[in-house]
């Protein structure tokens, strides 16, 4: 693989590492004919991110050498966030960057054309992988907002640093509510600070969904994905169905495409709620009684809408099958914590526990999807 990026192009390529490094720390690169794709994942399965470069994002781009397959690899985060520290210092210094990837050096290769004739050439160590592919449709999804970036970055912006997740629903009026997440379990919750935010639906460029609708997701990825397509002026599109299923959230531009698929909170029990504090009520209401009920064990899920797996192509043979690896899918008919794979995610109290998109649902046979089967993905090496 070679590839040139020149220009303005050489900073949007460091936000999108930078939007990365808020998700995963190993960074899985693939170049195909469609562009070069940069994904990761994190450790405990509940969020994954993907953006795709077009060849015209790039001066010069070939995926694989004539005759030769395009070549995967992944490294570690830190090492390829380092070549782009600064994306501030890059558009200033940086005129263009070469990224090549060869198979006898073994070294992942980008060199930064900067100002006055220096050149900064990192020689970074990979791992040959299998391809990471998130399986998602947000056509699937019942409820999409889109609006300008801008506009919901706004909208976080009074929200402290440490906040680790918030509520974003429709409440009375139509007006899209951010709202501070809270533990119920927490300690003095009548101490707590709630910030809240309340957008008019006129400032959407598309609302889809009905009052009442809200779902919880870590605040932190959103953000990653909010800091790269605001001052690109992208729209973000965000499409999510009930809670404890997965939202989607998509930027797309002629040059490139980006998805940020997040887990969400488990709908939470209104009678947990604490009567004797008002203000820290949910700021919209719960879903409707005619809406479909949540199965704590997914088992009625359709995998390709809602579940993300890795397809894994076995590299240097193509005709050996999938490998099929234990399954951790819950018992039909004794479910338990520990088939359900929920996962804990870095960062938040201990309580709180988001379910992993990769594990935790399986499909009858008969109701399996036509088409190669996708299959779990080991983890990689320094995770449990």
């Amino acid at each position: 693989m070679k590839c040139l990026v020149a220009g303005g192009n050489v900073k949007v390529l460091g936000k999108a590492v930078h939007s990365l490094s808020r998700i995963g720390d190993e960074l899985y690169l693939e170049p195909l004919d469609d562009g070069l794709t940069l994904r990761t994942v994190n450790s405990s399965r509940s969020a994954y991110a993907c953006f795709l470069l077009a060849p015209l994002f790039f001066h010069q781009y070939q995926a694989a050498a004539p005759g030769q397959d395009p070549l995967r690899c992944k490294i570690l985060m830190k090492s390829f966030l380092s070549v782009f520290r600064s994306p501030a210092m890059l558009e200033k210094t940086v005129e263009k960057c070469c990224i090549s990837l060869s198979a006898s050096s073994c070294r992942l290769v980008v060199q930064l054309h900067c100002k006055y004739g220096v050149k900064k050439t990192h020689n970074l160590a990979f791992q040959d992988c299998e391809s990471l592919q998130a399986i998602f449709d947000p056509a699937a999804c019942p409820y999409v907002l889109r609006a300008p970036a801008r506009v919901l970055a706004e909208a976080v912006l009074p929200f402290p640093p440490t906040l680790a997740e918030v509520t974003l629903g429709i409440g009375r009026g139509r007006r899209v509510i951010l709202r501070s997440y809270q533990e119920e379990e927490a300690d003095n919750p009548a101490k707590a600070m709630v910030t809240e935010m309340s957008v008019g639906e006129e400032d959407f460029q598309q609302l889809q969904a009905q009052e009442g609708t809200a779902i919880t997701f870590c605040l932190k990825e959103f953000r990653g994905l909010l800091n790269f397509a605001e001052p690109a002026n992208l729209s973000l599109s965000i499409h999510f169905d009930a809670p404890g299923r997965p939202a989607i959230f998509a930027i797309t531009d002629s040059l490139l495409d980006g998805h940020f698929v997040l887990a969400t909170l488990s709908e939470m029990d209104p009678h947990g709620q604490d009567p004797g504090c008002p203000e820290l009520q949910r700021p919209v209401p719960q879903l409707q009684a005619h809406s479909t009920p949540l199965l704590d064990d997914f088992a009625g899920d359709d995998m390709d809408s809602y579940m993300i797996a890795m397809e894994t192509t076995t590299l240097g043979s193509s005709r050996e099958g999938p490998r099929v690896l234990p399954s951790r899918s819950p018992s039909p008919r004794a479910p338990s914590e520990d088939d359900e794979a929920e996962s804990t995610v870095p960062g938040t109290p201990p309580p709180k526990k988001f379910r992993s998109l990769f594990f935790g649902s399986v499909l009858d046979p008969a109701h399996s999807p036509q088409g190669p089967s996708p299959v779990l993905a080991e983890d990689s090496e320094g995770e449990g």
